[in-house]
Formats: C-alpha cells, sequence, structure tokens
C-alpha cells in the first residue's frame, strides 16, 4: 500500500507541474483515487484527515479580505502615506513595507489587487517603468504571508501539523518566532527597495482622491485578528482553538449581511461570492487527504533516515539544507503540496538528529514561501502582477524578473533563516 500512495504521489504532483490551472481538480482526483483503492476511508478522509477549522479559518478570511479592499480603507492609507512623503522612491518604499504587513492578514493576490492602481499611478507621475513596482508589490506581498496564521496556506497547513495557535506565531516556548522571522526578512527587503527606488528622486504630484467607502470591514478585520488571539490564549492543549475556524466563519458572514443589508450591494455579494478562490479550497482538501496518507505510510520516516544519515548529526548543515532545496523547489512548483509533504520530513528528521522539529520546520516553511519569490510564476501574487505590469505596457520577462528579484529572494532568505538559528538553533 505504501508503494501505492507514494506512485499516486508522484503523478499527482507531476500533474500539478505540468497543468498548474487544473491543480485543484488533480489533487482532489488523487484523493479520490486513494479512497477507491482502499488506501483511506471516506469517514477516515473526511473525518480526519481534512481539517476543517482550518478551512473554515481561509475562507472566513478570505471573504473578510475582500470586503476590506470593498471598503477602500487600504487604498486611502497608501494615498496618504504618498502625499506625505519627500519623494516618489521613498512613498514606493513605504507602501511596499505596509503591503507585506497587510499581506500577513490578507491573502496575497488580494492585496496586490487592492494597491496595484496606487502603484500604476506612481509609475505615471513618477515617469517611471511600471514593472519594477509590480515585482517589489508582488515579492513582499509573498514574504509577509509567511509571518501569521491567516496569511497564506502554507502557514495555515504548518500550523495544523505542529499544532502552532494564532499567538504562537509571534512567541513560543518564551521566544520570538516566526512573525519576527520575516520582520528581519521584510525589512532587509525594504532596505534592498530603498536603494533601488531612492534614484526615484522627483516630486509628488498630487493623487485622484481616495475616499472610503465604509470602516467596517476594518473593524471586522481587526476583530479576526483579536479574536483568534484570544482563542489561542484560551486554548488548553495548544495548537489552533477548536472554534476558531466558526468564528472566522461567522465574522465573514457578518460581513456579508452588512454588505447586503446595510449598504444594498446584493449585487456586490453575489459577485464577491462567485469570484472567491474556491479552487485553493478543492485544492486544500485533496492535499490534506493525499499528504495524510502519505504521512501515516512509513515512506517519510524512511526519507528521513536518508536525509539524517547525509547531514550525519550537522544541525546546521540539516538546516541549510532545508532552506535552500525548499527555495529552489518552491520557486517553480507549488509550495503547497510541497510543504505538506515535507513537513513530517521536517519533523522526523529533527527527530533522528534528536533536536526540537521548531528549527528545521521554520527553515521549511521560510525556504518553501520565500522560493516563490524566485520566479515570475513562483506564486499566484506574481502571476497577477506580472498580467497587470503587461496590461498596462511594461513587459515583464523571466529574466528581468530574476534580476529584481532573485537577489531579493537571496538576502531576505538568509536575514529570516539567520535570526531562526540564532534564537531556535
Amino acid at each position: 500500500m505504501d508503494l501505492f500512495v507514494l506512485i499516486l504521489l508522484i503523478v499527482m504532483y507531476l500533474g500539478i507541474i505540468l497543468l498548474p490551472s487544473k491543480k485543484a481538480w488533480i489533487s482532489m482526483g488523487a484523493s479520490v483515487v486513494l479512497i477507491l483503492g482502499g488506501a483511506v476511508t471516506p469517514a477516515h478522509a473526511f473525518g480526519s484527515l481534512v481539517n476543517w477549522n482550518i478551512l473554515l479559518i481561509y475562507l472566513g478570511s478570505l471573504i473578510l479580505a475582500e470586503l476590506f479592499i470593498y471598503s477602500r480603507v487600504p487604498a486611502f492609507i497608501a494615498q496618504r502615506i504618498v502625499e506625505r512623503s519627500p519623494s516618489i522612491g521613498i512613498a514606493i518604499t513605504i507602501i511596499l513595507f505596509l503591503t507585506g504587513l497587510l499581506s500577513a492578514f490578507v491573502e496575497n493576490v488580494a492585496t496586490v489587487l487592492v494597491i496595484a492602481p496606487i502603484m500604476i499611478e506612481l509609475a505615471k507621475r513618477g515617469k517611471r517603468n511600471l514593472a519594477p513596482l509590480m515585482i517589489g508589490l508582488a515579492v513582499m506581498a509573498n514574504l509577509q504571508g509567511t509571518a501569521t496564521l491567516v496569511g497564506d496556506p502554507p502557514s495555515m497547513l504548518f500550523a495544523n501539523f505542529a499544532g502552532y495557535s494564532f499567538n504562537d506565531f509571534f512567541f513560543k516556548s518564551g521566544k520570538p518566532s516566526i512573525f519576527f522571522a520575516i520582520q528581519i526578512g521584510a525589512i532587509v527587503g525594504a532596505l534592498y527597495f530603498y536603494f533601488y527606488f531612492r534614484k526615484t528622486d522627483s516630486d509628488i504630484k498630487v493623487l485622484p482622491p481616495e475616499g472610503i467607502v465604509a470602516w467596517f470591514p476594518s473593524v471586522l478585520l481587526l476583530s479576526m485578528i483579536g479574536g483568534l488571539a484570544l482563542f489561542s490564549a484560551l486554548s488548553a492543549q495548544g495548537g489552533i482553538h477548536p472554534a476558531s475556524g466558526i468564528f472566522v466563519f461567522v465574522l465573514a458572514l457578518v460581513g456579508l449581511a452588512w454588505l447586503v443589508l446595510a449598504k444594498n450591494e446584493k449585487e456586490e455579494a453575489k459577485n464577491l461570492i462567485i469570484h472567491l478562490d474556491w479552487m485553493t479550497l478543492v485544492f486544500l482538501i485533496g492535499i490534506f487527504i493525499v499528504v495524510g496518507a502519505l504521512a501515516e505510510s512509513s515512506l517519510l520516516n524512511q526519507l528521513a533516515e536518508q536525509l539524517a544519515q547525509w547531514v550525519k548529526g550537522d544541525i546546521f548543515l540539516g538546516f541549510a539544507l532545508i532552506v535552500a532545496i525548499s527555495v529552489l523547489i518552491s520557486g517553480f512548483v507549488d509550495n503547497v503540496p510541497y510543504i505538506a509533504a515535507m513537513l513530517p520530513v521536517a519533523n522526523a528528521l529533527a527527530n533522528a538528529m534528536q533536536i526540537q522539529p521548531d528549527l528545521l520546520m521554520f527553515g521549511l516553511l521560510i525556504g518553501s514561501c520565500l522560493g516563490g519569490n524566485l520566479t515570475p510564476f513562483g506564486a499566484s501574487a506574481n502571476i497577477v502582477a506580472v498580467g497587470l505590469s503587461e496590461k498596462h505596457g511594461c513587459k515583464v520577462s523571466f529574466w528581468r524578473w530574476i534580476k529584481l528579484a532573485g537577489p531579493f529572494t537571496i538576502i531576505t532568505t538568509i536575514a529570516a533563516s539567520a535570526f531562526v538559528w540564532l534564537v531556535w538553533a
């Protein structure tokens, strides 16, 4: 049965690589084959392997993010930053950093879409090529998506496997956790873009006024953050509180009800629901089942034992190897199935080396998420940014992306990894 699971996993990965637009159906198809083949029962697959709590958090946070965008608050804040900055170069750098912080709580693609109009206007006013601005927007959004539980699906998968609560992303066992490692990377990344854009020293002309539709979505988003923090503190056994998903989803329903009843935006609410990222939800269900079945086999332990023999007890080599491999693979392959499959390997490798697993799992999370910045197709936000840039007449070739995003990926990965090593080694 282990061989059956392994072959199916390889076929699934090849399908995702060759047909990335069909990845949701490929992962679900693989999970159905597993069930029909007897590797897992339907009850075990959908009752134990699929984490519905995580999926409700993901779906609820997506809806709240869309409502936040509808409110126009992020665009309003970005406009105020531009108006108060002494030059376009400084304005770009500040917006990129704050875009990253926003992306820690709002889905990456949504963040790019809401800030992109500001960047497009800045490029026009400063007479700059739009491509570097859009590249910067995408990579900073991807970077910070790793920082919190609700930032990105890989963070949710990590929290589910490692038993991390919302608060554990900030402090764990009395030590600063992954959030602060990512902030170190973000500061280094912002400095990188400051030196790149500082030549843009022209004065800023007044941008078109950006009005706020409503503050209520901001209240809901802050309520989600505060509520998840409170649930984490109340979770007796650690990890994600069982009620977290229901809480976030109820907030999302309140937001939709507000949009329909208070704002009388029935069509807007309908479009919001229709255009939600349902395919990622389906994709995650399939991944939970396939990787869950793989984790219950002996294959991942065998791989971890082989890796332990290669590194020969050298903890730094093991950590560096996981980070480097994750960066390279995630630059070309979807990081969700990769990190889902590798989390048990990192954990087993840590056990084989007789160290706490947090160090290696942090390395895996950093490498796989930041590695998505390496190429223009390494993350969904990258593809969206390239499309918007080319729509406005600024072509982004593979090598143009590598030239700007490649050094960014390397220095931010090194900075975040160095922090993790110093704190957790």
